[in-house]
C-alpha cells in the first residue's frame, strides 16, 4: 500500500477522489492548498500527489513548481487535475514539472490508470 497526496481546496473534490485512490488499495492523505501540499509532501514523501491547480494561495502550477526543484520532493510523480483544460493549460502545467494533466470531470478508470502508471 502506497501513499497519495490528494490536494484540492474543495471538500467534495476531495472526497470523491480519495474514494477512487482507496478503491485501488492505497492511503490517502490531504492537503487543501499549494503551501500545505509541499509542506506535507516534505514531511510524508507520498508515492504519488494530485493536485488541482486553481487554490487559494500557492496554486497548484506554483506547487508543481517548487515539488520538482526541491531535491528531496523532486521525483515525486505530480499530476494536475483541474477544469483548466485548455492546451495552453496544459502546456504550461508540464512546463511546471507535471508529470500528467488530467482534466475534471475525470473518472475512476482514469485515475486507476494513473495510480497504475505511477505507484509502484
Amino acid at each position: 500500500m502506497s501513499t497519495v497526496l490528494i490536494v484540492d481546496d474543495v471538500r467534495t473534490d476531495r472526497e470523491v477522489l480519495a474514494r477512487m485512490v482507496e478503491a485501488t488499495g492505497n492511503k490517502v492523505i490531504f492537503a487543501t492548498n499549494g503551501e500545505e501540499a509541499l509542506t506535507q509532501a516534505r514531511a510524508l514523501l507520498p508515492a504519488l500527489v494530485l493536485m488541482d491547480v486553481v487554490m487559494p494561495g500557492l496554486d497548484g502550477f506554483g506547487a508543481c513548481r517548487r515539488m520538482k526543484k526541491e531535491p528531496e520532493t523532486a521525483k515525486i510523480p505530480v499530476v494536475l487535475i483541474t477544469y483548466k483544460s485548455s492546451e495552453t493549460d496544459q502546456f504550461w502545467g508540464r512546463k511546471q514539472g507535471a508529470d500528467d494533466y488530467l482534466t475534471k470531470p475525470y473518472n475512476a478508470d482514469q485515475i486507476k490508470r494513473v495510480i497504475k502508471r505511477f505507484v509502484s
